[in-house]
């Protein structure tokens, strides 16, 4: 169990950080296939701030978000879901880097 109190399931041979993931993957996976939504993607990841060198060489990691699903609505418009039960200082950040770099806001499910 995770320190939130998750538990990883499978579901199509995907292992998912929590059932309300799994349960929302299976919600989209009915939408995709009644032609509601389509494109389905999990797991995308973002670059909100790039790898930087400092003045004495070493490299500092660069941070990005990684979204749980990314799919296009039925007008065509790009969706970012995060399935969220707890939202964390560091997510509540890279939410608004999402909407000031990309013009994305996340929708939290």
């Amino acid at each position: 169990m995770s320190k939130y109190g998750n538990r990883k399931i499978k579901v199509d041979g995907i292992t998912f950080d929590s059932i309300r993931e799994a349960n929302r993957y299976q919600e989209l996976k009915l939408a995709e296939r009644a032609g509601a939504i389509k494109c389905l993607s999990r797991q995308v990841t973002y670059k909100l701030i790039p790898a930087a060198k400092t003045r004495t060489g070493k490299t500092v990691q660069g941070i990005s978000y990684v979204a749980d699903f990314v799919y296009l609505d039925d007008q065509g418009r790009e969706v970012v879901e995060d399935v969220k039960g707890f939202r964390t200082d560091v997510y509540k950040i890279k939410k608004k880097l999402m909407l000031w770099l990309y013009g994305i806001e996340i929708q939290e499910v």
